[in-house]
């Protein structure tokens, strides 16, 4: 798991963690709000109970291909009896889950898929499961303005220097004489240039081999493809007014491309660490 925040809850501090697959919640920090002195033995009483045994189950058989049924099905035809005792560590080692997992370090403590959380939650009270899942909405949704905001100001970036770039075509590449539907070519083989440098393709290879995909290859960009290809752009203008073929330029640009996005992965992951 990659990362963790925080969200408030009733006067509860509940962490979030990310992982590539989804969003785990703290169990221990849900359990907090009901007894804080106890968080470990409310999780337990949780496992205890036949309807959870049930529900792990499934969520297992639907999300998880390693999941061991036999094993499961031990738990299940012991869950309710008074001598049942069932933990999370146990539980995770007899049937190889995923949903619940524990953690050591910052964010330790037990965690579940939001979808087993939620339930959970709904065990300790519905009125503390609806203000948990009014918060995480919120999270989701501030994150999402934010990505959203982040990726569209490196395409409005990416825009600008686009025209840069046009405009250096106009003035170095296309003679006078050339018709509108020729100008347009060199645009299109231009631009492939850029394409063929950062993302290894044309825009015609990419079509061919995505038909499903609707928009341009810039469409599916990540950030930081977005931020190499607006440097990008400014050094192709700069370099055609220097007067170097084609050929040329596309080794130096696919050079810079290579750098700058092994420098900028480098630092992403740094961060990434630093928030860890």
């Amino acid at each position: 798991m990659a990362k963790g925040k925080k969200i408030s809850v009733q006067g509860t501090e509940v962490t979030i963690l990310y992982s590539k697959q989804d969003d785990y919640i703290s169990l221990t920090d849900l359990a907090r709000y009901k007894d804080s002195s106890h968080t470990d033995t409310i999780i337990q009483n949780w496992l205890r109970n036949r309807n959870t045994i049930e529900l792990l189950g499934i969520w297992e058989h639907l999300y998880n291909p390693d999941f061991k049924p036999i094993e499961f099905e031990g738990f299940k035809k012991q869950a309710g009896l008074n001598s049942f005792v069932l933990t999370p560590k146990r539980w995770i080692e007899a049937t190889n889950a995923i949903g619940i997992t524990s953690k050591q370090g910052r964010y330790g403590g037990t965690f579940a898929h939001k979808d087993i959380a939620l339930e959970f939650a709904s065990w300790i009270s519905i009125e503390f499961k609806l203000y948990l899942l009014k918060e995480f909405q919120r999270l989701k949704e501030d994150e999402s303005d934010r990505n959203k905001l982040e990726w569209n100001f490196q395409r409005t970036l990416a825009k600008v220097n686009y025209h840069i770039h046009t405009d250096a075509i106009k003035e170095n590449l296309i003679p006078d004489e050339l018709s509108k539907a020729q100008a347009s070519l060199i645009y299109a083989n231009e631009a492939d240039v850029l394409n063929m440098a950062l993302f290894g393709k044309t825009a015609k290879q990419r079509r061919e081999e995505n038909p499903e995909k609707s928009g341009n290859i810039r469409d599916y960009a990540s950030i930081e493809q977005l931020v190499v290809l607006s440097n990008m752009e400014s050094t192709n203008a700069l370099l055609i007014h220097q007067g170097l073929s084609q050929p040329e330029r596309l080794l130096q640009l696919n050079q810079m491309a290579i750098a700058q996005m092994k420098s900028l992965i480098k630092h992403r992951k740094g961060l990434e660490k630093l928030n860890n």
